[in-house]
């Protein structure tokens, strides 16, 4: 629960910036979505539901034995729109790489968004992606990491820290911007501004933002969501 109330008005705002829709969903040249930090897979499964790629009935299939919607994001015929499974941390940005040099060659416009975790930037294919990307001048790619402190076994500064972690991209050669995660204006700006180059967008995050209950706490990488919880987050 804390990984995907960090990350949902990152995802929103991503899919509404994006040429996605049920339209769009099937067509080679449209825009990709790889959130990288599959962990969060109730937010982006949600995420997709409001924006009409996934149908509500097939919501109640998540986490079933032999169900469509696995616990992880997982490509499903049921959801056209995504792309790659994803769970294995560090995966993601090197996937959109691959996105972003393909639509290159093959000479088609789409662009490509990685929905990355702050913790995920401890493994070292993140960097050999991001140096793959800036030295190839991947302007049609764009990576979104949810900063929100943590990660499984405590923060992220103290597992392995991260700063000057905006100084790291830059030397990359990657655009920077460092926004508020929860301010869909701030998000909507970073997200257009135009770029020659790869994109990192550091969005600052609270995990388990709208819940007193588990909010900015180790606990909430683990604990469920109990029914209340959703009159105390709708009251938010």
């Amino acid at each position: 629960m804390g990984s995907c109330l960090s990350c949902v008005e990152i995802l929103d705002r991503v899919l509404a910036v994006s040429d996605l829709s049920p339209e769009t969903a099937t067509s080679p040249e449209r825009d990709r979505i790889i959130v990288s930090k599959g962990h969060a897979v109730m937010a982006w499964y949600a995420v997709l539901e409001v924006h009409g790629l996934l149908a509500s009935e097939v919501l109640d299939d998540y986490g079933q034995p032999d169900g469509a919607l696995w616990a992880h994001v997982s490509t499903t015929p049921h959801a056209p729109a995504i792309d790659v499974s994803t769970g294995a941390l560090g995966h993601g940005l090197a996937i959109g790489n691959g996105f972003a040099l393909a639509a290159r060659l093959q000479n088609r416009p789409h662009r490509t968004f990685v929905v990355m975790s702050d913790g995920e930037c401890d493994e070292g294919s993140v960097w050999e992606a991001a140096l793959f990307a800036g030295h190839h001048k991947l302007n049609s790619l764009t990576a979104v990491v949810d900063f929100n402190h943590w990660q499984s076994l405590g923060r992220v500064s103290e597992v392995i820290d991260l700063a000057p972690f905006a100084d790291k991209w830059q030397a990359f050669g990657w655009q920077v911007h460092e926004v508020d995660g929860h301010d869909p204006h701030q998000l909507d700006a970073a997200l257009a501004a135009p770029c020659n180059r790869p994109k990192a967008i550091i969005a600052d995050t609270v995990k388990g933002k709208g819940l007193a209950r588990i909010e900015d706490t180790l606990a909430s990488h683990y604990k469920p969501a109990l029914a209340e919880d959703l009159q105390t987050r709708g009251a938010n």
